[in-house]
């Protein structure tokens, strides 16, 4: 029996992908908390575990998305994103999900 509750393929990939996404998003709401303290140098000490993951795709959506009023909305964008990608595969009714319970045979 493979499946949800015997730790098959599936729900390996589907619980690894759940935890990077919900970690990426974890990373990018502390960006948005840092956007309060423009002072935090995020090349520093332990802040670089929140600014080498994100700034990657922050960067290049600066460019196409100018700060409003001086703050920088694009961590805001991208936790929308990830929450989207999180739910569309990973979610209750997401890609993995159901290929996941299509796979767990019916007694």
């Amino acid at each position: 029996m493979t499946g949800l509750f015997t730790g098959g393929p599936l729900a390996i990939a589907h619980l690894v992908l759940g935890l990077l996404l919900g970690a990426w998003t974890l990373l990018f709401l502390f960006r948005i908390v840092l956007t309060w303290y423009p002072q935090v140098n995020l090349n520093q000490g332990a802040m670089r575990l929140i600014g080498w993951p994100t700034e990657p795709l922050l960067a290049p959506t600066r460019r196409l998305i100018q700060p409003i009023g001086g703050v920088d909305v694009t961590p805001v964008v991208w936790v929308g994103l990830i929450s989207l990608i999180r739910e569309l595969l990973v979610g209750q009714q997401g890609l993995v999900t159901q290929l996941m319970l299509s796979h767990i045979p019916v007694a």
